[in-house]
């Protein structure tokens, strides 16, 4: 970026008062989407990353994917009921809508919700779920989150997805991803075709991110309780919470926050259900004796590391979050194109937090995390 290019970035960024946006939220950019600058030019909201909201959980899908499961036979496939498409993944059916391929359309949404920067990742399913090709696929994703952030570099930056079955190639892949295409996390998800990322093998991988200071989001993928829940609409409601919450759960008790003590894990969704229910790991841990042995804290104490996005439409659930783990380990996401920005802002407005704490979660703890 050129200096003077930067130097008007800097003076736009100043011309709207801190405290004003905070107050404001969302409208505090949505409201004055042309902001003059001091040359006396002016410039979009889109173009103030430094003091704007940071969405650390946004997806697309991509289109090159959803072209080859429209021809593929097994799951994962993509159908069509007249001229909607759908991702099928066994009982769990997911209607792509327009907007859920379409960059201008995010960046819109992220105009009107006064998110200056986003953290890019695909849509699931993950390479996981393509078996021998999966090393092709993850590659396909990862060059088109690239794209997109190399057209929109003041809007965009990406998180990579790996092929986990062959962690030989994951390993260069994260290499190619951080090295060539300037990625700033990993998108991992909560289960790896029915395998758990706790597993032995994979303990590489946490040591490469924890090497590289790089975060790892964790993220749902077709949950293995579908067949619970399914009939109720349930999928997302709770089998996605309870991934969260079952992810999480393994990687602490498996110690691997002991053995990479610098490790960025992040955790979208407030956690799932863990920090609600977390006193009785504790108990069960410490004074049942049930769980592993070679724990040096309390289960508490570990997630207290990790990082929370806010996703969730309870106001009380992020006042309790922010609580129990502290502002310092809460970022804003908005699971976009699946849910409007504009709710979870709304939502933490309404959770009447002080005004340094929601300084914090909307862009300083993301600033922090990501090295943005």
């Amino acid at each position: 970026m050129s200096e003077a290019r930067q130097d008007s970035k800097n003076k736009m960024t100043a011309s709207i008062p801190r405290r004003e946006f905070i107050r404001t939220g969302a409208g505090g950019l949505a409201a004055a989407p042309v902001i003059h600058s001091a040359s006396g030019g002016s410039a979009s909201a889109a173009h103030m990353p430094v003091q704007g909201v940071i969405d650390c959980q946004s997806h697309l899908f991509v289109p090159e994917i959803l072209d080859l499961m429209e021809k593929r036979t097994a799951d994962p496939v993509v159908y069509r009921k007249g001229e909607e498409r759908y991702v099928r993944m066994g009982d769990w059916h997911r209607r792509v809508l327009p907007n859920h391929t379409d960059v201008k359309a995010k960046i819109a949404d992220m105009d009107a919700a006064g998110i200056a920067q986003t953290a890019l990742s695909i849509n699931d399913p993950g390479p996981e779920w393509f078996s021998a090709d999966s090393y092709r696929i993850a590659r396909i994703c990862n060059d088109y989150i690239f794209g997109v952030v190399e057209g929109y570099p003041d809007r965009f930056f990406g998180l990579c997805v790996l092929p986990l079955q062959d962690l030989k190639a994951s390993l260069e892949e994260l290499d190619r991803c951080v090295r060539q295409l300037k990625m700033r996390g990993i998108l991992l998800y909560t289960n790896l075709a029915g395998r758990f990322p706790d597993e032995p093998e994979l303990r590489p991988l946490f040591a490469r991110a924890a090497d590289l200071g790089l975060p790892i989001l964790l993220h749902p993928a077709k949950p293995l309780m579908t067949d619970v829940v399914k009939g109720y609409e349930m999928t997302s409601s709770l089998g996605n919470m309870f991934e969260d919450t079952i992810a999480l759960t393994r990687i602490i008790m498996a110690g691997i926050l002991d053995e990479y003590p610098s490790l960025k894990l992040v955790c979208p969704h407030l956690g799932g259900t863990l920090p609600y229910i977390i006193g009785r790991l504790d108990h069960q841990v410490t004074v049942l004796k049930r769980g592993p042995a070679h724990l040096k804290r309390l289960p508490s104490e570990y997630l207290k590391q990790v990082y929370l996005d806010i996703v969730s439409p309870l106001p009380l659930a992020i006042r309790f979050a922010c609580d129990f783990m502290g502002p310092d380990r809460l970022v804003f996401g908005s699971d976009h194109p699946w849910v409007d920005p504009k709710l979870i802002l709304d939502t933490l407005r309404k959770a009447d937090l002080p005004e340094e704490d929601m300084s914090k979660i909307l862009f300083d703890n993301a600033r922090r995390l990501f090295g943005v």
